[in-house]
């Protein structure tokens, strides 16, 4: 059974940082492009960004370029994303998915999910 936990959440002052990892289990890890994917209140999930099997590949959507960073250890199965400069439109769930193959950043091509960590970002 696949099993994607994700963790670090919590509140944090506008301007400041916060790490949120995700742990992965019962899948080939080196196998799966990895994603993060955030749902602010009253909006629709959207894409944060997303890492290739190796990590050699990186994708950040426009509102996050430059502030965030997403990055994974295949030797761990753990995939993390930092998160810099912060500001309360980034007050969201984020969810950690995984898909077999290439990366992209189409939240529809992510097959396995985890039940997400909330971040709180305070003026």
């Amino acid at each position: 059974q696949v099993q994607l936990v994700e963790s670090g959440g919590g509140l944090v002052q506008a301007g400041g940082s916060l790490t949120l990892s995700c742990a992965a289990s019962g899948l080939t890890f080196s196998d799966n492009a990895m994603g993060w994917f955030r749902v602010a209140p009253g909006k629709d999930r959207e894409f944060v960004a997303s890492i290739s099997r190796l990590g050699r590949t990186t994708y950040h959507a426009d509102s996050v370029k430059g502030r965030f960073t997403i990055s994974r250890d295949n030797a761990e199965s753990t995939v993390a994303l930092q998160m810099n400069s912060l500001n309360p439109e980034d007050t969201a769930v984020y969810y950690c998915a995984a898909k077999r193959g290439v990366v992209t950043d189409r939240l529809s091509d992510y097959m396995y999910w985890g039940q997400g960590t909330q971040v709180t970002v305070s003026s």
